[in-house]
């Protein structure tokens, strides 16, 4: 079988890496492993096709920062899968979406799960270059109701949350959050947060309650 590219897959633990290549084989990809930073650079020669990083990883060097040099190094277009057990709380997947990860995954993840996540990240063409060309001209303004919604979910309310604050029927805060989803080009609450957080539809408010405002 014609491999299809390859996968690079950064963790310190032999159980997550191992499963992590199997979803990748199973998708027609090589895959290169690593236990650290240290020898996750020696794979940087060339570009992967897509990367799953630790956060968690040993030594001064996080997750986080080797998602960076990657990407000094070959370009932002490297879609990076991010997996941690120990940073799961909202907030830490939204830094993740921030500092340029495709997606955040807690461990232990299913395997079915980082199958999908894995083709979502590699079948975004140009997503995020088509929504900044897209926001600039305000051809996917969001409403003032689905502006209301993301400022809601930046705060951390649930969809039954958001429904009683706005005294609706969860059903329509989540046909709200499909078209936000949409207009944004995401695919998860959390990017949604980020990628407005970024395009400057809100911004941080460290004076009320909420950890974001929606910008006018």
């Amino acid at each position: 079988m014609e491999l299809r590219g390859r996968i690079l897959v950064v963790d310190h633990d032999e159980a997550t890496r191992t499963a992590a290549a199997s979803v990748a084989r199973r998708l027609g990809f090589a895959v290169s492993m690593a236990p650290s930073v240290e020898s996750a650079r020696q794979e940087f020669d060339e570009a992967p096709d897509l990367a799953i990083v630790e956060v968690e990883l040993p030594g001064p060097i996080s997750g986080l920062e080797l998602m960076q040099e990657l990407h000094r190094a070959h370009g932002d277009g490297v879609p990076v899968i991010l997996v941690s057990a120990e940073r799961v709380e909202p907030l830490d997947h939204v830094a993740g979406l921030l500092l340029g990860a495709d997606d955040y995954l807690s461990k232990p993840f299913d395997e079915g799960e980082l199958l999908a996540r894995i083709l979502r990240s590699l079948g975004r063409s140009d997503t995020r270059g088509s929504v900044e060309r897209a926001h600039a001209n305000g051809s996917m303004a969001l409403s003032p109701r689905e502006r209301e919604i993301l400022t809601l979910l930046a705060r951390g309310l649930r969809q039954d949350e958001i429904a009683r604050e706005l005294v609706v029927s969860p059903k329509t805060i989540g046909t709200h959050i499909q078209h936000i989803l949409a207009k944004l080009g995401v695919h998860s609450r959390a990017q949604a947060v980020a990628e407005a957080y970024r395009l400057g539809l809100v911004s941080p408010d460290f004076t009320g309650h909420g950890l974001f405002a929606v910008s006018a």
